[in-house]
């Protein structure tokens, strides 16, 4: 049995042999027969468009790993990477170059407890974490090989983090267009993402959206966290009234985790397009270091601006694809659900099952304490479906 969708009232499931259960009782239609499965969706639809439709004043996404995977396997799909297919392909990169260690072999050296990268205790961010802090302590011997593996590691993580937008594969487009509807300007859709991918700023494009990201408008665009305060508005000069009119296609997205599209110069952060122009991007790469990080310029601001948009009254917080295993961000949005009664949370991903992390489990725990939070399993490519239906009784 897996559940579909969860609320503090009520929960949807679907078990064997096609059957759909709510709060664990088999569901029947009028006739006293077990529901179809298009029955079943529209219930969940129901009850996701009851939790979302309530007018909210600003809406903020906050897209994980698992947003990046359209969940698509043939050959040419194009598909973000899960943790444990990134560290397979990181096997094999260090093991196709002579001039850096194995995997096992970096483990070793680092002293990294799990040295068998197949096995389902070894984590990736904690293995860059020991490989990072062990780099000043490795032998003089072995320090030029080691050096060389790190960067192999890290190239690896850009090369296979770096994805074009396709449009038949991926609906970050329309995610855009759903939500920022049901915004009335000046307040505008906030993206939030930890994923250094374009995706959602190739989207918006495609549909001709004007992305706040941060970086200034100029030629050079550099980093100033002020731009995220700034609306556009069209110059109406026949028009006797102080009244604005402002443009509708705008979002703010902050990138919190960094962007293949950054790097450093001698006084600013620039953004460069397209992203092969940037040799050294600015990322905070997997690792139980990201804490750390994240108070450096420009990650500080870019928190510092997540948490005073979930703190906000008469908001609603939609996470896709993000499991709540960073800590940092998973306090942000416990402290916020917690002290913001103003706040509505939608927690999706490929499944609601299996998640251990301590900031899932204590969102689940105020789910059932009766805090205004939902589960529903989706991916990205199917939340489409469920944001724009309306609700009906039952």
């Amino acid at each position: 049995m897996s559940n579909i969708f969860s609320s503090g009232k009520l929960t949807l499931s679907r078990g064997g042999s096609d059957q759909y259960l709510l709060n664990g009782v088999k569901m029947l239609d009028a006739d006293n027969q077990p529901i179809k499965e298009a029955e079943f969706e529209s219930r969940v639809s129901n009850e996701v468009a009851r939790f979302i439709n309530n007018n909210y004043s600003q809406i903020v996404f906050l897209a994980g790993a698992g947003a990046s995977i359209t969940g698509q396997q043939d050959s040419q799909s194009i598909r973000g990477r899960s943790m444990r297919e990134l560290t397979g392909i990181i096997a094999d990169a260090l093991g196709a170059d002579e001039k850096a260690f194995s995997i096992s072999q970096m483990a070793r050296y680092s002293k990294y407890k799990f040295i068998d990268a197949t096995s389902e205790d070894f984590q990736l961010e904690n293995f860059i974490s020991a490989v990072q802090s062990a780099q000043p302590y490795i032998a003089i011997d072995k320090q030029s090989k080691y050096n060389k593996s790190v960067s192999v590691i890290l190239e690896t993580i850009i090369r296979n983090t770096s994805y074009d937008y396709d449009d038949r594969l991926l609906k970050h487009a329309q995610i855009i267009n759903i939500l920022s509807s049901r915004i009335t300007p000046p307040n505008k859709l906030t993206i939030a993402t930890t994923n250094y991918d374009t995706l959602f700023e190739e989207a918006a494009a495609r549909i001709a959206y004007t992305v706040m990201d941060g970086f200034t408008a100029d030629i050079d665009p550099h980093f100033d966290p002020d731009v995220f305060e700034w609306n556009l508005v069209k110059d109406i000069p026949n028009l006797a009234t102080a009244e604005l009119e402002y443009k509708k296609q705008v979002i703010n997205l902050i990138k919190l985790h960094g962007s293949l599209t950054w790097q450093f110069d001698d006084e600013h952060i620039l953004r460069r397009l397209p992203r092969n122009l940037v040799n050294s991007p600015v990322m905070i790469f997997p690792s139980a270091n990201k804490y750390m990080q994240s108070y450096t310029e420009p990650y500080f601001e870019l928190f510092s601006k997540f948490q005073e948009l979930i703190n906000r009254p008469n908001t609603l917080l939609i996470a896709n694809g993000f499991s709540f295993g960073d800590t940092h961000i998973a306090e942000m949005v416990y402290h916020a659900v917690t002290h913001n009664s103003g706040l509505s949370l939608l927690v999706s991903d490929y499944s609601l099952e299996g998640h251990d992390a301590r900031g899932w489990k204590l969102l689940e725990g105020l789910k059932d304490s009766g805090y205004s939070i939902v589960f529903l399993q989706a991916v990205l490519n199917k939340l489409p479906r469920y944001l724009e239906a309306e609700s009906n009784e039952y």
